[in-house]
């Protein structure tokens, strides 16, 4: 009888959800890893639209993804016709023919494809040769072996600038440039040389960026101090060429680091006179950006942006006198985000259009180069512009993109707008909901729009540039085969943050087999670092960082919280000297919220991961919220701030480094681990020193902290790779969900 009574006691847990079911199993993993293939974009057709406007014309080409293969297609915006681009068995022909290489006129791809004005000529790149197709006489012509590429600068270096050659004045008369570190001019008919500067060192010496100016008088560059460098050290264990390790270093200046010094300076050719400025108004840089001529050549505009990122300026050098003066200041007792930089002088010589956050939100402002002060806000109200697309001076109109402008949807979503000059006639040339992506032609007569969003399939469009008009639909998204395959789109939650006021917006990601009678660990997905929002907004069949950790058992979230990017100036802010904030108590009241929703999520158990900043976040996660938090992976993290780049940490932290560098810093916060922690690094990253992750570590060791480490040799900056996928999978089932995870070699991946 007891038997029967236990069972029947069983049965009703199980239908009742309170016991955890076959969750992390075999079947699951097997499951989480197919999805990758299962929900691949190639399940989605007539999607992935990027035109390319061909120069001079209102015609335009784009590959049509259709069931039967990848098409070029041709568009005529002005008869409203689309035709293929050419014929592509004919052209997979030939070049099969002229290369040796198979060729399937399904799957032809053509890089960095180049179209004439009348359609009739190709240029392109296929197997490491250069191609020109004449399309009507099917003439194919091999225009040689690619170059191989020169390596790139790594973007920590910075640039000496002493790398560009000889500059030739307008009228052609003189050549300007480096010689033994000074200002040299030669003269184009006899060779003469001329020495303009004299006081230029190994230690002090002039850019080789030299600008003429237009009446071909006067040269402009900046005299340079540099500084020695900071370099980080990486021992490459397995290197693939050698059995022994490798060292490498890396350029990688840090928060508090001494800066090269930069002062523009303006040479007279004829009398060799020095135009030297005064240093008074940019005199603690973190950068002087590249002097400007004026038309009449008679001033120098440069940009100064001050250490510790609060005041930020543009001079004015004048050429006769040498006095500075500013034309735009902005200041803040937080940060100046330099990041969203624009300006677009006017041709009139007389007007400047600025960007500014200095209403609480990204604008565009008129500003008088007479008086330096703004004479128009030109955009204005509760939203945020993101990017120019186009000034048109002729006719005082401004193309832009801009979010948050439609009250009662999602804020973040991107729409493209014109406005007048004076801030009048402000039109959408966008107005669907969804996040837009457009490409306008080079008169700006038309644009191609591409909108979607996480659950809406990508619809692409022709519109008018004047209204925003459907000049002609070009495709719309099938996803069919995808939603047979089992595909549910992740649904978009909102709730309110830490202050019981402000929306919040992310995803909640589901398994495919989802029951809703069933409990869910809760994961949260975490990249919350200032200057961006990290939530998608666009349609993805498969969203690596969620799709398959869900399939596991787990319900899997993301959200923007506090001190992201694109809702106000205050809401960013709060970022500023406290990165160990990780917008947290907007994410926890979040998901509470979603939990009060859906009572299937279990947030006496929710993990936590993330890489880089979400390294650092989802670190913090766990040693500042571990009543909430109950695990953390956390991969290549920036866990303290003074360990890592410069820019990102003095934009953020400020400048000189203080204490809150320090109170933000996971290696003081060690001593507070009470969950289990996975720390993962790449012993080759180079974005975030890996001894940011090795001195969390050791503070860990030296309080007598259990966790684990993974290093993943010869990776950079990684989330883990495939190998520490696996362990990311096996870490939540352990920790989340109380169970012993399959063996690896039990699973068909």
């Amino acid at each position: 009888m007891r038997v029967n009574k236990l069972g029947l006691f069983l049965i009703a847990m199980l239908l009742n959800g309170g016991m955890a079911i076959a969750q992390g199993t075999v079947e699951d993993y097997n499951r989480a890893y197919s999805l990758r293939d299962k929900f691949s974009s190639n399940k989605v057709f007539y999607s992935n639209v990027n035109p390319e406007w061909i120069e001079g014309t209102h015609q335009f080409w784009y590959i049509r993804n259709a069931p039967e293969g990848r098409i070029y297609v041709s568009v005529n915006a002005d008869k409203k016709g689309r035709k293929e681009l050419f014929d592509h068995k004919q052209l997979a022909n030939t070049l099969a023919k002229a290369s040796g290489k198979e060729v399937k006129p399904e799957a032809i791809n053509l890089e960095r494809l180049y179209v004439n004005k009348s359609l009739d000529t190709l240029r392109f790149n296929f197997n490491n040769q250069k191609w020109m197709y004449a399309v009507r006489k099917n003439q194919l012509v091999n225009e040689g072996t690619l170059p191989a590429p020169s390596k790139p600068r790594h973007w920590m270096e910075w640039n000496a600038e002493k790398s560009a050659g000889p500059v030739t004045s307008p009228d052609g008369k003189h050549t300007a440039f480096i010689k033994n570190d000074n200002v040299y001019v030669k003269e184009v008919a006899t060779g003469k040389e001329k020495q303009l500067s004299l006081d230029g060192t190994l230690s002090n010496y002039y850019s080789s960026y030299i600008r003429w100016s237009p009446d071909s008088k006067k040269v402009a560059c900046c005299k340079i101090r540099p500084v020695e460098k900071r370099f980080v050290y990486y021992v490459e264990s397995s290197p693939i060429d050698q059995l022994q390790p490798k060292l490498h270093k890396q350029e990688y200046a840090k928060p508090g680091d001494e800066l090269p010094f930069k002062v523009p300076c303006i040479y007279e050719v004829e009398t060799g006179r020095g135009i030297i400025p005064s240093t008074d108004l940019f005199a603690r840089q973190y950068e002087i950006y590249d002097p400007e001529w004026s038309s009449d050549s008679r001033t120098v505009t440069f940009e100064y942006n001050q250490r510790g990122h609060q005041v930020f300026r543009v001079l004015e050098l004048s050429a006769e006198t040498g006095k500075v003066r500013p034309l735009i200041e902005e200041t803040s007792d937080k940060y100046v985000n330099y990041t969203r930089h624009f300006r677009h002088d006017l041709k009139d010589g007389k007007h400047i259009i600025w960007m500014s956050e200095r209403d609480n939100w990204n604008h565009l402002y008129m500003y008088d180069r007479t008086t330096a002060q703004p004479v128009q806000q030109i955009t204005k109200g509760e939203w945020y512009v993101r990017q120019i697309l186009h000034v048109d001076e002729d006719n005082r109109i401004i193309y832009f993109s801009a979010n948050g402008m439609q009250p009662d949807e999602d804020p973040y979503l991107i729409r493209y707008y014109r406005i007048g000059f004076d801030g009048k006639n402000l039109t959408c040339l966008t107005p669907e909901e969804g996040m837009h992506k457009a490409w306008f032609s080079e008169d700006m007569n038309y644009l191609v729009d591409v909108y979607s969003m996480v659950n809406k399939a990508p619809v692409a469009v022709l519109r008018s540039a004047k209204d925003g008009k459907v000049v002609m639909p070009l495709e719309t998204a099938d996803i069919s085969r995808l939603e047979a395959e089992g595909w549910k789109a992740p649904e978009v939650f909102t709730a309110k943050g830490r202050d019981g006021k402000t929306d919040m917006w992310g995803l909640i990601v589901r398994p495919t087999n989802f029951d809703p009678n069933k409990k869910y660990p809760v994961i949260e997905y975490i990249y919350q670092g200032p200057g961006d929002q990290y939530v998608p907004k666009t349609f993805m069949s498969y969203n690596w960082y969620m799709t398959s950790l869900a399939e596991l058992g787990f319900i899997v979230v993301m959200v923007d919280g506090m001190g992201t990017s694109f809702r106000s100036r205050a809401f960013e802010n709060v970022c500023y000297k406290n990165l160990k904030d990780a917008g947290l108590p907007d994410h926890i009241a979040w998901i509470k919220a979603a939990a009060r929703k859906y009572t299937y999520m279990d947030i006496d158990r929710v993990g936590i991961y993330g890489c880089s900043a979400g390294g650092q976040e989802s670190t913090n996660a766990v040693l500042l919220h571990p009543d909430f938090y109950k695990a953390a992976y956390s991969a290549c993290g920036c866990h303290d701030n003074r360990m890592d780049k410069i820019w990102w940490n003095e934009l953020w932290m400020g400048y000189p480094v203080d204490e809150s560098y320090k109170a933000c810093s996971n290696v003081e916060n060690a001593h507070l681990l009470t969950r289990p922690l996975m720390l993962v690094v790449g012993e080759m990253d180079d974005n975030v020193d890996p001894a940011s992750t090795m001195q969390v570590v050791n503070a860990l060791i030296k309080a007598n902290k259990d966790f684990e480490l993974v290093v993943i040799p010869g990776a950079h900056h990684t989330m883990g790779e495939d190998f520490g996928e696996h362990k990311r999978y096996d870490f939540f089932v352990r920790h989340l969900m109380d169970k012993n995870p399959p063996k690896w070699e039990a699973l068909a991946k």
